[in-house]
């Protein structure tokens, strides 16, 4: 079976390109997406004919990230007409004669290629998705306020294409995509105006108007008219918006809830005056609706149906809601985060309800969305993360297989889904987690906190690891993730002999304890026991507790990768082999990459294939996190492959650290067997460490 090829990278727009001019430029070319379409000179609209694939054809070359081919644009746009190239050529002769001015061609064709170059242009779309792409919490009022102004309507308003499903779709998406994006800044200068304000009203109307399920937004109008002193009107709107959820089905009681806090804390206002909030700062509406408390509170992930392509013989026999149900399954399986029942997402896409809306409605961080096609002699699923309330794309990738067999095609590229939202939702949450006062971390962000400090792999930023799980745990002393953490900074403390050994290891042990018996059905707790029983000498132990953390959960990277190292050591060298490409298949930019391809090259040394050990060793060494242990088995690696001078110069590294390393002390860091402990003292010898 082929191997599964990654074809895309994430959907951006080329920010530098963009002049950083808004609406309103009194000079120069803009053209306007949002809203109707209208291309603008130096305040003088321009003139365009009034075929509506023209205007569709630029909008779509305007968001284009790279170029694209004539194929493509007549596949998008035309449903096999005559001659749809001749279309196109005459649909670009028109668009040159809007945008390019003398000496200034906006628009190019290389081969079978068409690209606009719009860097002197001002296109708002544009300039909206990149401010969100640069993060819109860190926007100040004014800057959201000109934004804000960007939105004059429906992306493309009023532009509809008969009989061009595949430009439908995408229209489709963009509109969804845009209207997130509006909502985000109107949600984010709604927080930083002061209580009660008026401007804050006409943004909570606009709001409403669309995401009317969006329970933030119904929060947020209810404090506004607590602060007005309103609380009538308040009542109004919370009967008129019961029946509003209740006609679609959706529970009204958090809502009600947050209304009841609401007037709790406006106890002591009176009908016609402002009431005092409760804090210098006006309570969240996500914190007002939000299920867990704070303390406790977790990443929340809903994964909507994929889309099944319309018109080009897309997944049949509903292998597309398979695809998703078993995403859902794998993801809930990690244990990792909060991940919404089937039941919930594939109820609200039966009802139309766009995937951005869903998530406010849902009230998750994040939403994965993804559309599948059947093409000739490949399957192709684009998948897309976006978080929720910045209406930001988090990661977005397409993947492509060759249909050998269709359930190992699903296999394989569910994986691949499955592994990459959660190391992109990990490395949001953590470097979000970074940039917080620590004094102000609930669990769940000083959890992250601790692993961007874990994985830093010095004895200080370890310490400060195990800090940050101690804070987390005793904010949640349920956490099994966290408990597992900081097993794991007592094994690296033993690992690397940053402390003493056998107390480390019983300290790691007892923390692999707490974790399971917190939640025996987490990956991560197994994981954390198999290692700890490593520590302790008792192999078979270890690989049963590490077999359970991948029967638990298949798609658990650090669980294969732990597999790998142990048989790398005295267990069966091609297990390893294949634990260790299972573990960077599922998890390719993994921090612990370099113990992936550290085993793997302990595993062909033992195997007698040097060489191979020799390029493994040097790519582990290579990594830009890697420790000296690393170094040391590229060392012995290097050494046995006949490298002699390359493996010297690794010595030279790692004594100038530890003056007095030698090969006993590599021995005793592992649990070499007989066979494999001779090899790689023959190694050191070779090298003046023995």
């Amino acid at each position: 079976m082929d191997q599964l090829v990654s074809v895309g990278a994430s959907v951006e727009t080329d920010v530098e390109s963009v002049r950083p001019a808004l609406k309103g430029d009194a000079a120069g070319l803009s053209i306007r997406l949002l809203g109707p379409l209208a291309i603008i000179r130096d305040d003088v609209p321009v003139a365009l004919p009034s075929s509506r694939k023209l205007r569709a054809l630029l909008a779509y070359l305007a968001l284009a990230p790279h170029p694209v081919s004539r194929s493509r644009l007549c596949e998008l746009l035309w449903d096999v007409p005559n001659d749809p190239r001749g279309e196109l050529r005459w649909c670009l002769s028109k668009l040159r004669a809007a945008l390019d001015e003398p000496g200034l061609h906006r628009i190019e064709t290389e081969g079978d290629t068409v690209a606009l170059r719009l860097g002197d242009t001002s296109v708002d779309a544009i300039e909206a998705a990149a401010a969100i792409a640069e993060g819109i919490e860190t926007l100040g009022l004014d800057r959201l306020r000109t934004l804000a102004e960007l939105f004059a309507g429906d992306f493309l308003d009023g532009l509809e294409v008969d009989r061009s499903p595949h430009f439908g779709s995408w229209l489709t998406a963009q509109r969804r995509r845009f209207s997130a994006c509006h909502v985000a800044v109107l949600e984010h200068i709604i927080g930083l105006l002061p209580p009660g304000a008026d401007e804050a009203g006409a943004c909570i109307d606009k709001w409403l108007e669309l995401a009317p399920f969006d329970g933030r937004a119904h929060v947020a109008l209810l404090e506004n008219l607590a602060h007005r002193g309103q609380f009538g009107a308040g009542e109004e709107h919370i009967a008129t918006a019961a029946e509003l959820f209740r006609s679609e089905d959706l529970d009204f009681t958090p809502l009600r809830e947050a209304w009841q806090e609401i007037r709790a804390r406006n106890a002591r206002a009176t009908p016609g005056t402002r009431s005092e909030p409760a804090s210098p700062f006006p309570v969240s509406p996500v914190a007002a609706i939000e299920p867990e408390s704070a303390a406790t509170r977790r990443a929340s992930l809903a994964v909507m149906p994929f889309a099944e392509s319309a018109g080009t013989g897309g997944f049949r026999g509903g292998l597309a809601d398979g695809l998703t149900h078993d995403i859902i399954t794998r993801l809930a399986k990690l244990r990792d985060f909060f991940v919404i029942a089937r039941g919930s997402v594939f109820a609200l896409a039966e009802k139309n309800v766009a995937p951005e809306d869903a998530g406010r409605r849902l009230n998750v961080d994040y939403v994965a969305t993804g559309s599948a096609r059947s093409l000739p002699g490949r399957f192709v699923v684009s998948v897309e993360l976006v978080e929720v309330r910045t209406a930001r794309i988090v990661w977005a990738e397409t993947f492509e297989h060759k249909p050998d067999d269709i359930f190992i095609v699903i296999e394989d590229i569910g994986n691949s889904i499955v592994s990459s939202i959660a190391a992109e939702i990990a490395t949001v949450e953590r470097n979000r987690a970074l940039l917080k006062a620590p004094n102000s971390l609930n669990a769940w962000e000083a959890y992250h906190r601790g692993l961007w400090h874990m994985y830093r792999f010095t004895r200080q930023e370890n310490e400060l690891a195990q800090h940050f799980f101690g804070e987390a745990l005793k904010l949640d002393p349920t956490f099994a993730r966290a408990y597992a953490g900081m097993s794991f900074t007592h094994w690296q403390n033993a690992f690397q002999r940053w402390g003493d050994r056998d107390r480390e290891t019983a300290l790691a042990f007892e923390s692999a304890g707490q974790s399971l018996l917190v939640d025996d059905r987490n990956p991560a707790a197994h994981w954390a026991m198999g290692r700890a029983l490593w520590l302790r000498g008792e192999q078979d132990g270890a690989l049963l507790e590490l077999a359970s953390a991948v029967d638990l959960s298949p798609n658990f990277a650090l669980g294969h990768y732990a597999l790998s190292f142990v048989h790398s050591q005295s267990g069966d060298p091609q297990s390893a082999i294949g634990s260790s490409d299972h573990s960077r298949h599922l998890s390719p930019f993994d921090p612990l990459l370099f113990g992936m391809m550290g085993a793997r090259a302990m595993a062909h040394a033992r195997l007698g294939e040097f060489e191979a050990a020799a390029e493994w060793a040097l790519k582990a060494a290579a990594r830009p996190n890697a420790h000296v242990i690393i170094l040391a088995i590229a060392a012995h690696c290097l050494a046995l492959a006949g490298r002699q001078d390359e493996a010297r110069t690794f010595a030279a590294t790692i004594r100038s650290t530890l003056p007095n390393y030698r090969a006993d002390d590599f021995i005793a860091t592992f649990r070499f067997d007989r066979d494999g402990e001779a090899l790689f003292r023959n190694g050191a010898k070779l090298i003046g460490l023995n």
